[in-house]
């Protein structure tokens, strides 16, 4: 075989090598872009949120279960995909495991809970504020006044319902995704016909302020 045969055939086997390779990291970066995102930037699945520091992930709820070894970087578009009181189960591309919920924001904006600037939210009544089951403020409806807290709706057989809220006089809503207001969460200060993507149909826990 002469010389040029023979660096024809490793040129060759090296090619065959590198290809799996490289289709391998071409569909990491597609799982971690279109498999955890959409287009518009919202996770697929679970809740979209933010690791507030780097997440060092464990294989369960507690300090107790040993480190996968995956880490998410700070100010990284994670999904949370549930939470239990003190830790959440989230995922980012092949990375998977639960964290402090400490370390968790929620929303399309990496802030912690009590981040931003101070808001006068209406709260203390008199008012109400009114759950409807359809757009626009329409089917059965539940309303509430101040100091109303609702850890879970399911247990009342209200829970992954409501599509619009009303607000009437001084008062405000505090309205969660999750059971015992975890997950996604948002203010209602003011008349919503129609709530967001995230709350539409699947409110678990509300706050009357």
């Amino acid at each position: 075989m002469t010389v040029r045969r023979v660096l024809c055939a490793v040129l060759a086997a090296a090619v065959v090598a590198i290809v799996p390779l490289l289709a391998v990291s071409a569909h990491a970066a597609d799982y971690d872009r279109a498999d955890l995102y959409r287009a518009d930037g919202f996770a697929r699945e679970g809740t979209p949120g933010w690791a507030l520091v780097d997440l060092a992930l464990r294989e369960g709820p507690g300090v107790a279960y040993a480190v996968t070894g995956a880490v998410i970087p700070e100010d990284s578009r994670i999904a949370v995909l549930r939470c239990a009181p003190r830790w959440c189960l989230v995922r980012k591309g092949h990375a998977h495991g639960w964290t402090s919920r400490s370390a968790v924001g929620f929303g399309r904006y990496p802030l912690g809970p009590f981040e931003g600037g101070g808001v006068n939210y209406a709260s203390g009544g008199p008012g109400q504020v009114c759950f409807f089951e359809g757009a626009h403020y329409s089917g059965r409806s539940a309303c509430f006044k101040s100091g109303v807290n609702i850890h879970d709706l399911k247990l009342m057989g209200l829970d992954n319902r409501y599509v619009s809220v009303s607000v009437e006089g001084n008062v405000s809503a505090s309205v969660c995704r999750d059971r015992n207001f975890q997950s996604y969460c948002t203010r209602i200060v003011t008349s919503t016909p129609v709530l967001n993507t995230f709350l539409a149909g699947k409110v678990s826990s509300i706050r009357i302020h």
